[in-house]
């Protein structure tokens, strides 16, 4: 098993840490690569104002997640759950023992690289990896990689060395992406679940107001709720909800908010979701009870009321996008319709139901509660009550999906 080992602060991790993993699990055709945040650095101190452990661990998983390998990527607290400096060597042999047929490669960034030497027990490094250096930006002159190889040849002979080039880079540091936060800046350097776990947790100095976020800030703080496969299908509601609500009159802004915060609690334990709901009073009936799926809605809901500081109408949408309910109001259908049709979905009668939402909208509404019933008498599973009004009533005022 080839397995890169890349380690770091991570304070924060951005998209020069991205591209670098990218490229390393492309070039070396890694089985798997550790991303480990170091607790104490050996070579600097920690930045007053350094986010807790805990947190530098999220973002890395964040960082992680965007990768879109969670089978190949995987975020290790093994520094962090051990005392002391996070010396390299002592790294690498404890993941000599968890994965004793493995052929580790340790991932280096110039500066890194180029003062291997002087770091704690250099030669028990290279004994237990092999070194990937990254050239990130065109100060890394391809000379002085040269030299160090050279070097770290005479002094270890067995040592092996790979140089990989990331092109086109933007070159930040974390140094001065951290003075950029501070000021309000440099969401561009960060993947928007790694801006959006900052802003929600007002790290680096960063003071939001969660509650009035323009749409690029509330989508970023949606997005790091969820896990990043998620978020195609979050933008993708959006944009449908957009336009639904250009064609039935509707107020665009709400729909774009209630489409960005729809799913934010999708990833949530069936524990978490009942905690929050009776935080904030909402009643659950004996099937919600027993199945988590139905409760992400309500306490999305929860979220875009009491945290985002979304109007009712966005509330309210959000609330009834899973199962719907009698006498909707334009907004809620919206939603509704968007979510179970936006470009990303690909069920048998999907087509006719792009069709209908554009024609009559309680129409559309009626052929995706009724799909939801017939899916879940399919299944065995029970239909909610509010799902059945809602067909009921439908009926009830002469809509019908035929024709």
């Amino acid at each position: 098993m080839k397995i890169g080992v890349y380690g770091g602060t991570f304070n924060p991790p951005h998209l020069g840490h991205l591209a670098a993993a990218q490229a390393a699990i492309d070039s070396l055709g890694l089985d798997k690569l550790l991303i480990i945040p170091a607790a104490i650095p050996p070579h600097k101190e920690l930045p007053p104002g350094t986010p807790t452990a805990e947190h530098r661990l999220a973002m890395a998983e964040k960082l992680a997640d965007a990768l879109l390998l969670p089978d190949k990527v995987e975020v290790s607290a093994i520094e962090l759950d051990r005392p002391g400096k996070s010396y390299t060597s002592d790294t690498l042999l404890d993941l000599r023992q968890e994965y004793q047929d493995g052929e580790f490669w340790l991932l280096l960034g110039t500066d890194m690289f180029l003062t291997l030497h002087k770091w704690h027990e250099p030669e028990r490094i290279v004994k237990n990896a092999n070194l990937c250096t990254f050239r990130r930006s065109p100060r890394d002159r391809a000379e002085r990689f040269v030299a160090q190889q050279a070097y770290l040849k005479e002094r270890w002979p067995w040592v092996k060395v790979k140089t990989i080039e990331i092109p086109n880079l933007v070159d930040i540091s974390s140094t001065r992406l951290r003075e950029l936060l501070v000021q309000g800046e440099g969401a561009q350097y960060l993947t928007p679940g790694v801006y959006g776990y900052i802003l929600r947790n007002q790290l680096y100095g960063t003071r939001a107001d969660l509650k009035h976020l323009d749409i690029p800030e509330l989508r970023a703080c949606s997005y790091s709720m969820v896990l990043e496969k998620r978020v195609r299908h979050i933008r993708g509601t959006e944009e449908e909800a957009v336009r639904l609500a250009r064609r039935w009159g509707a107020d665009e802004t709400m729909a774009r908010r209630a489409g960005i915060l729809h799913d934010c609690t999708k990833y949530l334990t069936g524990e978490e979701h009942i905690a929050i709901c009776r935080q904030y009073g909402v009643p659950l009936d004996e099937l919600e009870l027993t199945a988590p799926k139905l409760l992400h809605s309500k306490t999305g809901a929860c979220m875009a009321r009491h945290i985002f500081g979304e109007p009712d109408e966005v509330y309210e949408a959000i609330f009834w996008h899973t199962t719907a309910k009698a006498d909707m109001t334009v907004l809620e259908k919206i939603l509704y319709v968007a979510d179970y049709m936006e470009p990303n979905r690909t069920f048998d009668g999907v087509e006719r139901l792009r069709e209908l939402a554009y024609q009559d909208l309680d129409r559309a509404l009626l052929l995706g509660v009724e799909t939801t019933v017939q899916e879940m008498k399919d299944r065995n599973l029970p239909v909610h009550r509010n799902t059945l009004q809602a067909q009921a009533w439908l009926r009830e005022h002469g809509v019908t999906t035929e024709g």
